[in-house]
């Protein structure tokens, strides 16, 4: 199992966002994390990395206990995280915005990691001297995404990287998504509300519900009646 969640509460303050929370994500998986908006997706990831804290329960990546990592080292030991709303660095170049992954992946290998990135995304080679603010919604979640995967990292985590993108561009992320996970092998964690786009790419899902796992397993096995009981707005 590449990542597991085990019983998970968090807090905000007073107010309990996640309760009893487990969640498996196999190798090679490509899971997707659904739910309406403010049901605890996001929060989860962020406990995942280590930018929230949990009040009970345990998170592990393969055999290292995360919930008692700094956040620091898990981005440095193998998870890319991808949030909500991209957070590139808008003053500096899309070059320069790659070039920060360098400084914990360098070398040769790093540099390879560069030139893969950009050819999973090469519109980016066409900008790198742009700067990251000056790109479209859509060319700025792909540089964050090429930002991510100069780490190397063996779980890529995603919070809804087609929010506010165009249609087109949506199809591609799908498609870098499936590419990633199917042929590099890469193990993903999605959150995403397009239902079509999660059918597509994913291969398992599980579903929030007031912060708390209510369904889950193969996404063959997402029925119409779990979507209109947990998903439809």
């Amino acid at each position: 199992m590449m990542l597991r969640l085990e019983g998970v509460d968090q807090y905000y303050g007073e107010s309990q966002a996640l309760w009893d929370l487990s969640l498996e994500v196999p190798t090679g998986s490509c899971t997707c994390l659904m739910g309406r908006n403010g049901v605890g997706k996001t929060t989860t990831l962020k406990c995942i990395m280590g930018l929230l804290p949990i009040a009970r329960g345990e998170i592990r990546f393969g055999d290292r206990l995360l919930s008692r990592e700094s956040a620091e080292s898990r981005a440095r030991g193998g998870i890319g995280y991808v949030p909500q709303g991209r957070d590139v660095f808008p003053l500096l170049t899309v070059d320069e915005n790659l070039r920060t992954g360098l400084s914990v992946n360098g070398g040769a290998r790093g540099r390879r990691a560069y030139e893969r990135a950009l050819d999973l995304f090469p519109v980016l080679r066409d900008m790198l001297r742009r700067r990251g603010g000056d790109l479209s919604g859509g060319q700025q979640q792909q540089l964050a995404v090429a930002r991510a995967l100069i780490l190397e990292p063996s779980l890529l985590i995603l919070d809804e990287p087609t929010e506010g993108i165009q249609p087109n561009i949506v199809q591609e992320i799908g498609d870098t998504i499936m590419r990633l996970n199917r042929e590099m092998k890469m193990t993903v964690l999605l959150v995403e509300q397009k239902l079509p786009l999660a059918r597509r790419v994913a291969d398992r899902f599980t579903i929030l519900d007031k912060g708390r796992a209510v369904a889950g397993g193969p996404m063959n096995g997402l029925d119409d009646e779990v979507v209109r009981q947990f998903l439809t707005v």
